[in-house]
């Protein structure tokens, strides 16, 4: 008789970059003893059912030198992404993605300071804040202070001129909204961009901060509470409470310190291209591929993409 997968191993493939072959998945299966292969997409994308004896939080699978970690390095230099997924609640019904450098392309903060010829200085700020090196509240209001006196119309400039979905962001939202999944934007950035980014991917709700804007200027204020690393992960308690989900049928990804409690705290946390303090801490990385590497993840075939 059949055992029953308790994880899955997924492998995608970067293919403007490369296609994934028997070679590539054999490696895996070889680590998990699994005979079996799943095709998600061919030539991209495969599925890897296995039982295996490890913890919830994978730990076993952090470590440098954990076979996990040797083969996704090796897959890595390939263009491939490996992937490992409980099989509980495979699916999610609730996504939570972080806008900035995860959804869209950039830090539009840095973005509008770039606008607004304060660039330099506002992003030496981001990048401590994004590796956890300094409290993310004092970093925006520390950044959001510089902007005083810059003209709200530089907003616009900004939102023409920087911001840009990454690949896969609105097949992602829309594959999973058509699968009945509720989809929330949520970001320490700025409503003024999360509603014009949500509205774009089609999210179902978003939050983020709110800038002070008086007379056609930015007051160098932001309103409290500031939407930290603390409110995004009582956002996931809060939304999934609300739809009636346990933690583990909720996926979130994000890509800096202030994601990390949610990543840690959800059924799948996954990390996008992300910060070394990410990176340590959560298993599944997208390093290599896409977004649409999350739709994978839940094991999603390419036919099911709802573009």
């Amino acid at each position: 008789m059949t055992q029953t997968p308790t994880y899955f191993l997924t492998l995608v493939a970067n293919r403007a970059a490369t296609s994934l072959t028997a070679a590539h998945w054999a490696l895996a299966q070889e680590m998990v003893k699994s005979t079996t292969v799943i095709p998600l997409s061919e030539g991209e994308a495969v599925d890897i059912p296995c039982t295996l004896p490890v913890e919830e939080d994978f730990s076993l699978f952090l470590a440098e030198e954990a076979p996990f970690n040797r083969l996704r390095q090796t897959l890595a230099q390939q263009d491939i992404d490996l992937f490992l997924t409980s099989a509980k609640a495979r699916q999610k019904a609730l996504l939570i993605a972080d806008m900035d450098s995860t959804i869209v392309s950039s830090e539009t903060l840095d973005d509008l300071a770039f606008e607004a010829h304060k660039g330099k200085e506002i992003a030496a700020i981001t990048a401590l804040s994004m590796n956890g090196k300094i409290d993310f509240v004092q970093s925006v209001e520390k950044r959001v202070g510089l902007l005083k006196g810059v003209s709200s119309h530089l907003l616009e400039t900004t939102w023409q001129n920087h911001i840009r979905l990454n690949e896969g962001a609105q097949t992602l939202v829309a594959t999973m909204r058509a699968h009945n999944a509720y989809t929330a934007l949520i970001s320490g950035g700025f409503t003024w961009f999360t509603e014009r980014v949500a509205a774009l991917c089609g999210f179902d709700t978003h939050r983020a901060n709110i800038l002070g804007i008086k007379n056609g200027q930015l007051d160098g204020t932001v309103q409290h509470p500031i939407l930290d690393r603390s409110a995004k992960r009582t956002l996931l308690g809060e939304l999934s409470v609300e739809r009636g989900l346990t933690l583990t049928a909720c996926t979130c990804i994000g890509d800096g310190a202030n994601d990390l409690a949610m990543l840690k705290e959800c059924g799948l946390g996954v990390g996008f291209k992300a910060k070394p303090i990410i990176k340590e801490a959560i298993l599944n990385q997208i390093e290599k591929t896409s977004l649409l590497s999350l739709l994978f993840m839940q094991g999603y075939p390419r036919a099911e993409f709802v573009q």
